[in-house]
């Protein structure tokens, strides 16, 4: 089956609706956010209908004396799309496109989309393919209703079925054949990236992973660290100022010049609302996160809602079992919220990665939490070892080197480990 997409809306003008329940305070951001989503379609928007609320309805998601009102605008700035705040129940879609006359979709759908259509690598394709098959599967029933009832004559009973549940059967029993075989193919991509984090954590090779809300400028910040250390310019990832410009885990390695080194990788981002589905989906890419040293939780502090989109990272990677690891607080666009930077509060710094502001503190920051286990000391090492002092002159900082009468006497700061290693030939 090809890869499914829940809606086609290339050149749609559209409504967009919400519910504002119980006065919620992040619900302007909400809608603003629907916007941009809807945007990041091409899609659009003409206007908004919102309602305040209790608790929505459960037949039409808004009140059902609010679909006149819907329907009187979506008539009078001729649009030819509704798309609404959350993510509706197969039966609300179906009254919303009957009383409204024209194509429902909701917010769940539009980020399913944008996802679609971001997927480069074959592993994010499967992801976003697996997340639209289980969104779709309990809404067969709405896209075959009319069929349902043609066909099948008077006797009733199993025999005489009607055309349109035999196809519905038939679909739902194809879309789980798809589901089941999409799991396997990811179960064997996740087998895959096990083996390289066993490797990393076999080389000891410190991670440090980039996390936050979707445009907080993650990809600006790995690509300025790595033009910082000279990094070849193919190694860059790709941004740019969308939602959700990359779906795909970045990982590339940092040598510093003392010839320390460590893996940095960027994570999908987050937005308020993201599909159980797909978080589920992108599980075992947000597992990169989970096994890091350090997490970077970078955050736009030029948007007034920064506390809430902080909040939104850290229960979705709580979702995915990301806890309890050491983090530092990068508080991105300083430049443009008018504060003070490049500043340092305990593990919080304020830089501006697009002006490259603040990356040496950073760089800094990262090497005191994820080196203190080195440890600087003097070895002699004998003439006829040689070898070791090749490998400490790349995998430790040589400090200074002399030559004494019994062998090489090396001045370092190497990995506790190394240090272990070679302890009988440090002098005091």
């Amino acid at each position: 089956m090809d890869r499914i997409k829940e809606v086609d809306i290339l050149v749609e003008k559209a409504i967009l609706v919400g519910v504002n329940l119980r006065n919620d305070e992040h619900f302007d951001y909400s809608m603003e956010e629907l916007k941009n989503l809807a945007e990041a379609l091409n899609v659009e928007v003409a206007g908004i209908v919102t309602q305040n609320l209790e608790r929505v309805t459960p037949s039409h998601y808004v009140g059902t004396g609010k679909i006149e009102e819907i329907k009187n605008f979506y008539d009078e700035v001729q649009a030819n799309l509704v798309i609404f705040n959350d993510e509706l129940s197969p039966s609300q879609i179906r009254n919303l496109e009957r009383d409204l006359e024209t194509k429902v979709i909701d917010r769940t759908m539009l980020i399913l989309d944008i996802f679609g259509r971001r997927a480069k690598t074959s592993e994010a394709q499967l992801q976003v393919e697996l997340a639209q098959l289980q969104y779709m599967l309990p809404r067969l029933v709405g896209l075959h209703a009319s069929l349902s009832r043609q066909g099948g004559g008077t006797g009733g009973g199993f025999k005489n079925r009607g055309a349109g549940e035999t196809k519905l059967e038939l679909d739902r029993r194809k879309i789980e054949d798809q589901i089941a075989k999409i799991k396997k193919d990811l179960e064997h991509v996740k087998e895959q990236r096990e083996t390289q984090r066993k490797q990393r954590r076999k080389n000891a090779v410190p991670v440090v992973s980039i996390v936050g809300y979707t445009n907080a400028g993650k990809s600006t910040i790995m690509n300025q660290l790595l033009t910082k250390i000279g990094q070849e310019d193919h190694k860059q990832v790709f941004e740019k100022d969308m939602l959700f410009a990359t779906l795909e885990t970045s990982v590339r390695q940092i040598e510093l010049p003392d010839k320390k080194t460590f893996l940095l990788t960027d994570t999908v981002g987050f937005v308020s609302k993201l599909p159980h589905h797909l978080v589920k989906a992108f599980r075992s890419t947000l597992e990169e996160a989970r096994d890091a040293d350090l997490l970077l939780h970078v955050v736009d502090v030029s948007n007034s809602e920064h506390g809430f989109m902080m909040e939104v990272t850290n229960e979705t990677l709580k979702a995915v079992g990301v806890e309890g690891i050491p983090t530092i607080y990068v508080y991105n666009k300083a430049d443009i919220a008018n504060v003070p930077y490049p500043v340092i509060s305990g593990d919080n710094i304020w830089i501006s990665a697009k002006e490259g502001t603040g990356l040496e503190e950073l760089l800094q920051m990262i090497r005191q939490h994820i080196f203190s286990d080195y440890i600087t000391c003097k070895m002699l090492i004998p003439y006829e070892q040689g070898n070791i002092v090749s490998y400490l002159n790349e995998h430790a900082s040589v400090y200074e080197t002399a030559y004494e009468e019994n062998g090489t006497l090396l001045t370092i700061e190497a990995k506790e480990a190394d240090y272990a290693k070679f302890q009988q030939y440090v002098i005091n």
